[in-house]
């Protein structure tokens, strides 16, 4: 009698205890659910969709792949592909940039803590006032960029973010001060959970600086290099607050990107059905450059 009375027991607490764990975890599958899985199914529907949202329900219309076979014609969209493509030459740039100086901070530099804050503090600021200060910086005529530059004897210095031709560079150099902080900070905290007994073997063998970052640090630092650039590429395609400050896409749309473009045709143009074919196409492209990465990871990243 005591075998089935302690089963039955036993599954009335597993039961209890699953109960509990959904209860714990249930706000989060809300959430994910109602602010992410449902939007993006919504989103590909509307994209086969002529819809104004303002006209409301009435003005519903399907159309079919009408809205993708205008945007393989779209010269705009095009442009902002071409421009978010340019925009992914930040992710490698910053994290070099990054790596070096965790290494330096790390191993070569006293206090340590001011200068782990000093480059951090751009990415925990306001982008309104970090980009507000860059548009100071950049001002074509009073700005202290173009002043030194005169100062030095270079006549016709840039219009930085009023020249067509260095709009583009100009917010990929803020963007890579904005994100070298972040960077660093996981960098280092990489490097600090690298074995020191490994350091102290090549030393013992005669091994020079170079030979440890090539055999040692890039290898263990490479799950780290993974992280950062998988999350780097993400954020580059959806950049929005620096282009919506400091160009509003132009000038000549030299700095429209795709989140831009889906901003101006949905909310400015109201063309919601052409806008969530253009966030189909942006999901899809994440999506293929983050499966390639994970692919690729088997022959690079240590774990």
């Amino acid at each position: 009698m005591d075998r089935p009375i302690s089963k039955q027991r036993t599954g009335s607490l597993q039961r209890k205890e699953s109960l509990a764990g959904l209860l714990f975890v249930s706000p989060m599958i809300i959430g994910v659910t109602f602010l992410t899985l449902i939007p993006i199914i919504a989103t590909f529907l509307i994209s086969f969709s002529d819809w104004n949202f303002i006209m409301g329900l009435q003005g519903f219309k399907w159309v079919g792949l009408s809205n993708f076979q205008t945007l393989i014609s779209d010269t705009a969209f095009l442009k902002s592909m071409k421009n978010n493509a340019m925009f992914l030459l930040t992710v490698p740039i910053y994290m070099g940039i990054s790596l070096v100086l965790a290494i330096l901070i790390e191993k070569h530099i006293y206090f340590k803590s001011f200068f782990k804050v000093a480059f951090f503090m751009p990415y925990i600021s306001s982008v309104v006032a970090v980009a507000t200060v860059w548009m100071v910086l950049f001002n074509p005529s009073t700005g202290p960029v173009n002043q030194f530059l005169t100062s030095i004897g270079i006549d016709n210095p840039p219009k930085w973010i009023a020249d067509p031709s260095y709009a583009l560079p100009s917010l990929m150099m803020v963007s890579i001060w904005i994100s070298i902080g972040f960077n660093m900070i996981i960098y280092i905290a990489g490097l600090q959970n690298i074995p020191k007994d490994l350091y102290e073997a090549a030393d013992i063998d005669g091994a020079n600086g170079w030979v440890k970052f090539q055999k040692i640090t890039l290898p263990l630092l490479s799950p780290t290099t993974f992280f950062l650039l998988v999350s780097g590429i993400i954020a580059t395609f959806k950049v929005f607050d620096l282009i919506a400050i400091l160009t509003r896409g132009g000038p000549m749309r030299s700095t429209s990107m795709m989140v831009w473009d889906m901003y101006e045709m949905a909310f400015v143009n109201l063309k919601i059905g052409y806008a969530s074919s253009m966030a189909s196409v942006l999901f899809f492209c994440v999506l293929l450059i983050t499966i390639l990465q994970w692919l690729g990871q088997k022959k690079w990243v240590n774990y």
